[in-house]
């Protein structure tokens, strides 16, 4: 196998900087969903519970739209969170390309922007899943139903 000179390595590690840093971002969102997801389920499992023990119908209505909504919830994250690891998967292709690229004896520049768009549009994708789904915990908090997780015998 021929040597590969340092600087052309140093010129791709160079390349490479920028997705890498990219995936740092991607990590700390998935970080922000991991934890919009734990709240969500948390919140599920306290309506669930309460909607179990409580008689009266009224509100028991009222809490199975809840549930409705926070299992809606849990899917818009599920998939924003897939939609994240996409796009961290497909920024690791582009720097394996990269690297490949520059040391075979074919051109793979059309190949890494193609996979680099696709990767923004994961991520695009991704935080428009965000909006939709702050925005329904949104909605909900003003209709918000505090009052109703009691304890079970005050109701």
């Amino acid at each position: 196998m021929d040597s590969v000179p340092i600087h052309a390595i140093a010129e791709v590690i160079q390349l490479a900087v920028a997705p890498v840093f990219m995936l740092t971002g991607i990590a700390g969102f998935l970080s922000v969903l991991s934890h919009r997801l734990s709240r969500v389920v948390d919140r599920t499992r306290l309506v669930d519970r309460f909607m179990h023990e409580i008689s009266s119908k009224e509100h028991q209505v009222a809490l199975c739209k809840e549930v409705r909504s926070l299992r809606k919830r849990t899917w818009i994250i599920n998939w924003a969170i897939r939609l994240s690891v996409g796009s961290a998967l497909v920024i690791c292709v582009v720097v394996m390309c990269l690297f490949i690229g520059d040391f075979a004896l074919f051109t793979l520049g059309t190949i890494i922007a193609y996979l680099f768009i696709a990767a923004m549009l994961l991520i695009i994708l991704s935080l428009l899943l965000l909006i939709l789904e702050v925005t329904i915990h949104t909605r909900n908090m003003q209709h918000d139903i505090e009052h109703l997780l009691v304890e079970p015998g005050s109701v």
